[in-house]
């Protein structure tokens, strides 16, 4: 439940709370970050900023501004990053999630080998120097507060470069509260001397702060169209726009189309980031051509919709972590997958490492593309009270380890 109201009436009135994050661009698990937290922190004149000014309200996102600015005002500022894979977000990549595609394309194609160029580039797009835009460090600011790290990300840590891994520690032991969400990323602070609290993504909560609102979405416009159009259930089926390759998308049509007989469920496609580099309508058309099952290609990239298309299905399967997060707050079957290059690179990834840290044994977990029928029949063999408990347990923890951070802002 939301923390009661006046717990925060010891905070000076002239300091102000930023929730800081990657909610600059459309991303299902990044928007969703700012409505927890300032759900958890209910009465509060909060400020939500991001490396860039943008508006996100049209997608259910916030107005946010960019923390470059605000980190020059004279007040007290506390600054919370509310979550996801941030630590080892280069300012290269951050630059161009948050540019139209059209300009996102252009400058990939311009800068893609040109590591210096690329650099200057990203300075002159964000207004900072820095390598990791999204892992702030006190330093940046004229009149710091005290700055928060919620159940963050970073798999890649260890192996990243190491002037972006410096700077990132740097930051992270100057925090006053630091938690991650994986053991991976846990285990690469300790070896940095950083003791990091492990507590789930904050995602977790979704259900239990606003199930009503996301069922009531459910009830109207395409995800009610959706239920109706499928009526013996459907499988809420995701995958990143790196997943467009002939070959790729010829197997995910076939195990698609094997779940689809196996269940029975219809598959319903949608995207859980619209921003470069993440989800697109054509690779789910180009897969759809090649089916036999009905299907249906949803639209809307409103996170709401998202949430309920998710929640009002009989499972997800999909790249992003989010997607499941979602479905497991809604106690509801899941499975994961990546693209086969990340599959056998040998790096860690995020979906793989949250799965192992948290998830169900009963669960797939993340499974080879070739794999996915099975592990989708797998998943809706999960027991539903069993979900259900995993679910809560999941919502708790998350309360408790976002507790602790709420007791520094007093």
């Amino acid at each position: 439940m939301p923390y009661p109201e006046g717990r925060f009436s010891s905070v000076p009135p002239e300091s102000r709370t930023v929730v800081f994050g990657a909610f600059d661009r459309h991303n299902l698990g990044d928007l969703l970050f700012a409505h927890v937290v300032a759900a958890l922190l209910p009465g509060r004149d909060l400020v939500f900023a991001g490396i860039a000014n943008r508006d996100l309200t049209a997608w259910g996102g916030h107005r946010v501004e960019a923390l470059a600015r605000l980190a020059e005002d004279r007040r007290p500022t506390n600054v919370i990053v509310a979550g996801g894979e941030v630590l080892t977000c280069e300012a290269w990549q951050a630059a161009v999630m948050v540019l139209p595609d059209n300009e996102a394309n252009a400058a990939a194609a311009r800068f893609g080998r040109q590591a210096k160029g690329r650099a200057e580039w990203a300075q002159r797009i964000l207004g900072t120097t820095r390598r990791a835009p999204y892992a702030p460090a006190k330093s940046m600011f004229a009149h710091p507060g005290r700055l928060i790290y919620n159940a963050v990300g970073g798999v890649e840590l260890a192996t990243c470069r190491a002037g972006l891994r410096a700077e990132v520690v740097a930051a992270l032991r100057g925090a006053d509260f630091v938690s991650v969400r994986d053991r991976i990323t846990q285990a690469a602070l300790a070896a940095e001397g950083i003791a990091a609290a492990l507590v789930p993504d904050c995602g977790a909560l979704v259900a239990e702060l606003f199930g009503n609102r996301i069922r009531e979405r459910g009830l109207q416009g395409e995800p009610a169209a959706v239920r109706a159009a499928f009526p013996h259930g459907y499988l809420a089926v995701q995958f990143s726009a790196d997943c467009e390759d002939d070959a790729m998308l010829s197997t995910l049509a076939r195990q698609l189309d094997a779940a689809a007989q196996a269940t029975g469920c219809g598959i319903v496609f949608f995207r859980a980031g619209t921003a470069p580099w993440h989800d697109a309508l054509e690779p789910y058309r180009r897969t759809a051509a090649r089916m036999q099952s009905r299907f249906h290609l949803f639209e809307s990239a409103d996170i709401w919709n998202i949430c309920a298309l998710i929640a009002g299905s009989r499972g997800y399967a999909g790249t992003s972590l989010h997607g499941c997060i979602v479905a497991g707050a809604f106690a509801l079957p899941r499975v994961s997958f990546v693209p086969p290059d990340i599959a056998t690179g040998g790096k860690p990834c995020k979906q793989e490492a949250y799965v192992a840290t948290w998830d169900m044994e009963e669960l797939p977990g993340v499974v080879p593309l070739d794999d996915l029928a099975a592990g989708i029949t797998q998943a809706l063999s999960a027991d539903p009270p069993q979900l259900a408990a995993h679910g809560a347990r999941l919502a708790e923890l998350c309360r408790e380890g976002c507790a602790q951070w709420i007791e520094w802002l007093r």
